[in-house]
Formats: structure tokens, C-alpha cells, sequence
């Protein structure tokens, strides 16, 4: 499929946005029936422009090369294409589950014992950098915008400053971004760091990640501070593990100026309201408020991953019944911890602890009618994982290292306000800057983590209600399109600032 039209706007991300599906012999490209949270969002930028490209990988067959079609159209989506990169199931390994996981991952989230380079294939991780920057810039207008998502993407912008000097280009990263001491542990660091500082933006969820990037980039390159300013007015400033405040907002790097921006992504109130009112959502939630009458439910979601604190909450409902037998029977802790993708040792190594933990506290305390730990290693629906949400008395998300964290938030979107509810959440994710209302933890600490399971649980209902209504206030003004919204006003400014630039320029020349 071939068009003379370029794109005004062109989206790097990992993940394609349509379900493949079979139907009488012909493949169909439909839209997500359950997208994740951010995708609707993304997606919804294509309506400003006349014409829009997704670019994202899939993996093929070496079979499939010669017939495989590099761009589709999704059905019912107008206005935009989407452009696929074939790869090969080596090209994914080595990219993805060795380069990506295995050496990116762990420093991202403060890990470095976990770090490992040998393994490592950089020549590959860059070609395939490079592949999405020419399947982008084949797309783009010469002054298109070119958003680019996530850390697997960090070479893109490098590619695509070459190919394309008048583009305007976005980076957003999801994951946290580390201390200058801990990211510059990789070997690739300075390339890393050359390729951001080609972008026009380059965003984070919150400004300790920002400050941590501005600090890296100063170590490495020759930059200079432009601007400064306050964080987003909501983001707590002071007296929590991820405050900052103030915040760096501009750089310059070789003559360019690089917009930093620290704003944290929002979950969709009204896409988990609509599941929750359908027929059976509200079944099924009946079900599980019967199912658990009479106990505290405790909730705990998240998938296999040793930065996701699954381990240590674990450890510490288990010194919960040990320390309080009036508990046994009264509370029900359900844990979802969705299993990684298969070949990754880490990963299956952490789910191995889990479930040996699990079995544990089962084998310990339980009873005949009462077990304490119900393990989930399989996804759940959108009915069920978000009925769970609205019939949990405490949900309990303790990462150790979390770029945002969207369970917190669909929690409180799902529990509502008025019907109690206590939000237990980490420090450590970015998420704790703008919800303080919540019993803020520390899961490097067994006396902390002690503390707050027992505070929650303790907790009265109007103290329940008065701090959730806080939070879903939050949760509910600073949703998903918010963030989105606002973004679009970032690249907005991008034009009005060249246009500025060019007029200035224009009254300078007149004036000589």
C-alpha cells in the first residue's frame, strides 16, 4: 500500500495498536478489544492531523520476509497506518530479552548487581534503532513531529536527526531513570545520552527522573542549563523519597535547545467505569464481595519482575500472622504476579521464590475454609482485575522501583469514593509524588512495611474515606487524557517557538 501523503505525525512504539485476526482464510487488523492504558491515548493524537503513522516491530518467520507487509491499515482507525519492521525471533532475543532486559533493565531501576553486558548485543540493539528511524523518516514530513516511546528506543532519535534535520522530535521515557552513578554504569552511556539530546522534548513521569537525566547528560557532555522552573503544581516537593523542588526545563547542546519535561502518565477513569457497569462486571463483583464476606481483602497485582517487591510484600504478611493470630481468618491476601515471557532466567527464578513463599505461608497458617495467600500467575480480565480493585479493602502495591505504577491509580478509579478503601503504595514509584494521601511505605524496611500493612488494616473508615476522596480527585483530574492533552500543548509550543524564533530573526535583519 503506497501513498505520496507524508505523515505530520509519526509514533515510535513497541507495541502494535490492532489485534490480528483470522476470519475465513484473511487476516484482519481490528482494534484492541483491551487496549493497555496508554494506547487509547496515543492513538487519540492521530485525530489532530490529516494523516498519522504508528511504527512498531513484529516478529516473523525467515519464511515470511519475502511476502510480509510492512504497512497495514487498522479497521475503523482513519486516519493513521501503521509501519511494521519485521524481525526475526534472534533479532528479538538478542534485542528485547538480552540488551533491553538483561543490561538496560537493571539499571533503569537501580539494580547494577543484576546488570550484565557479556551477554549483550549493542551492534543489533542499534540496527534495529536504526530500522525504526528509517521506517519513521520514510513516513514523515520534513517538519513532522516524531514521538518516540521507552528506553528499547533510545538510539532512534540519533537516526533520525540525521535523516531528517527539520524534524521535530519527542522522546517519553516510561521507566524511572536512574542516579548519574548508577546510569553510567553502561557502557553505551555516551551514545545514549548523544541520542536524547537531538530531541526537541524529552519527558519523564516525574522530575526526580528529569533532574537524575540533566545530571547524567552534564556528566557526559558539554551542556548548559537554559531554564528552570517548579514542578507540576500537584507533585509533592518536599519530604518523600522521589521530591524534588525544582526542576530543569530547558538545556543547550550544540546550539539546540532540549525542552525537558517531568509529568506523570494517567490511567482512564472512564474506560474502568464503563467494564465496571456492565452486567458482568456487577456479577461478578457481587460474587466476590460474597466470597469474601466477613475477611479484610488485601490486593496485591503486578507481574514477575525482582523490582515489583512481590518477595517483600510476601515477607511481610507472613510476619503478619506470626506476630497477629486474632488475624487468622479475617484477612485474605490475593496476589496476581503474571509470569514473565519464557528464556529469561531472572524472571523464573523470582517467580520460583514466589510461589515457594506462597506455599509456605499456606502450608504455616492455613485452615480448613481459610487460605491465607491466593497466588495468580495467569492474567485476569478486565472484569475480574478490576472487580478485585472495587472489592478490596486494602490494595497493597509496594514496588521497589517502579517508573509510575497504574495499579494504584485503577484502584482508586474502581473503588470510587465513600466506600472506604486503603491505598498502600511505596515511595519508591513515581507515583507516590502525587498521591500522598496514601500510606506511603518503604519496602527496603521490614519495620515500615510491618507498620503500614498494620495501619491499613487498622485504619478507621472515615479516616478511609477522607483520604481516598483526596486521591481520586487526583486520580480523576490528572487522568490519561490530561497527560495527552497537555503533551499535544508541548508540541504545540514547538511550532509557536520557531515561529518566534523566525520572527525575531526577520526584525533583526529589517533593523540591519
Amino acid at each position: 500500500m503506497k501513498t505520496d501523503t507524508k505523515s505530520s505525525l509519526v509514533i515510535l512504539y513497541h507495541r502494535e495498536p490492532y489485534d490480528e485476526v483470522i476470519e475465513d482464510g484473511e487476516i484482519r487488523y481490528l482494534p484492541k478489544k483491551s487496549p493497555n492504558g496508554i494506547m487509547p491515548t496515543l492513538k487519540s493524537f492521530f485525530k489532530h492531523v490529516n494523516r498519522g503513522t504508528w511504527v512498531a516491530w513484529k516478529q516473523i518467520e525467515g519464511t515470511e520476509k519475502s511476502s510480509f507487509q510492512t504497512r497495514v491499515k487498522v479497521e475503523d482507525d482513519t486516519n493513521y497506518t501503521v509501519s511494521r519492521i519485521p524481525l526475526t525471533a534472534n533479532q528479538v532475543k538478542h534485542f528485547y530479552h538480552v540488551t533491553s532486559k538483561e543490561a538496560c533493565w537493571p539499571i533503569l531501576h537501580s539494580f547494577p548487581w543484576h546488570f550484565t553486558s557479556e551477554t549483550s548485543d549493542w551492534e543489533n540493539f542499534q540496527e534495529i534503532n536504526r530500522l525504526f528511524a528509517e521506517a519513521a523518516c520514510e513516513e514523515a514530513a520534513d517538519d513532522a513531529l516524531i514521538w518516540v516511546h521507552d528506553y528499547n528506543l533510545w538510539l532512534a532519535p540519533y537516526f533520525i536527526r540525521q535523516l531528517k534535520p527539520k524534524a521535530k522530535i519527542a522522546f517519553f521515557h516510561h521507566t524511572p531513570f536512574p542516579s548519574v552513578d548508577v546510569f553510567n554504569i553502561l557502557p553505551w552511556r555516551s551514545e545514549i545520552v548523544e541520542s536524547l539530546l537531538c530531541c526537541d522534548v524529552v519527558g519523564f513521569h516525574i522530575p526526580r527522573y528529569s533532574e537524575n537525566f540533566v545530571n547524567v547528560a552534564r556528566s557526559l557532555k558539554p551542556v548548559t542549563v537554559a531554564k528552570t522552573g517548579e514542578p507540576p503544581e500537584h507533585l509533592t516537593r518536599i519530604g518523600t523519597a522521589l521530591a524534588e523542588p525544582e526542576m530543569v526545563q530547558q538545556l543547550e547542546y550544540k546550539g539546540r535547545i532540549v525542552n525537558i519535561d517531568a509529568f506523570p502518565v494517567g490511567t482512564d477513569p472512564d474506560y474502568i467505569r464503563e467494564i465496571l457497569a456492565t452486567p458482568e462486571a456487577e456479577t461478578r463483583y457481587a460474587e466476590l464481595k460474597a466470597e469474601f464476606e466477613g475477611r479484610k481483602l488485601i490486593v496485591a497485582a503486578g507481574r514477575v519482575d525482582y523490582v515489583k517487591g512481590n518477595k517483600e510484600k510476601l515477607e511481610a504478611y507472613s510476619r503478619l500472622l506470626e506476630r497477629r493470630p486474632d488475624l487468622h481468618g479475617q484477612v485474605q491476601f490475593l496476589v496476581t504476579c503474571v509470569t514473565a515471557a519464557a528464556g529469561m532466567q531472572i524472571y523464573q527464578d523470582a517467580q520460583a521464590e514466589i510461589e515457594q513463599l506462597a506455599g509456605q505461608i499456606n502450608g504455616k497458617f492455613a485452615t480448613i475454609g481459610w487460605t491465607p495467600v491466593l497466588l495468580y500467575t495467569q492474567p485476569l480480565s478486565k472484569i475480574e482485575l478490576f472487580g478485585l480493585y472495587r472489592a478490596a479493602d486494602i490494595c497493597w502495591t509496594a514496588p521497589l522501583r517502579d517508573g509510575l505504577n497504574l495499579v494504584a491509580k485503577e484502584y482508586l478509579i474502581a473503588k470510587g469514593k465513600g466506600n472506604g478503601g486503603v491505598l498502600v503504595l511505596s515511595e519508591f514509584v513515581g507515583a507516590a509524588v502525587e498521591l500522598p494521601e496514601a500510606v506511603l511505605t518503604n519496602p527496603y524496611s521490614t519495620e515500615r512495611m510491618d507498620a503500614s500493612i498494620e495501619q491499613a488494616i487498622a485504619m478507621p473508615i472515615e479516616e478511609q474515606n477522607e483520604r481516598i476522596s483526596k486521591l481520586h480527585d487526583t486520580v480523576t483530574k490528572y487522568d490519561v487524557k490530561y497527560w495527552g492533552d497537555r503533551l499535544f500543548d508541548v508540541f504545540g509550543s514547538l511550532n509557536s517557538d520557531e515561529v518566534d524564533a523566525t520572527a525575531a530573526d526577520e526584525k533583526a535583519l529589517s533593523a540591519v
